[in-house]
């Protein structure tokens, strides 16, 4: 009975929303892991001309 009920539910438009929604909080996890993988570079060279320019 279960699966007779499941074959007359169109799962369609449920399937596509959470693909959308998926590729939405990837795209996000990947932009924050981006500029958080930006931040750490960037300072560690703002450190070492700081040291550069204090040996100087």
């Amino acid at each position: 009975m279960i699966n007779s009920l499941i074959a007359l539910y169109s799962w369609t438009s449920g399937v596509v929303m959470i693909a959308i929604f998926a590729v939405v909080c990837i795209t996000l996890v990947g932009i924050l892991i981006n500029f958080l993988s930006k931040g750490k570079k960037e300072e560690s060279v703002d450190h070492i001309n700081e040291d550069h320019n204090l040996e100087s």
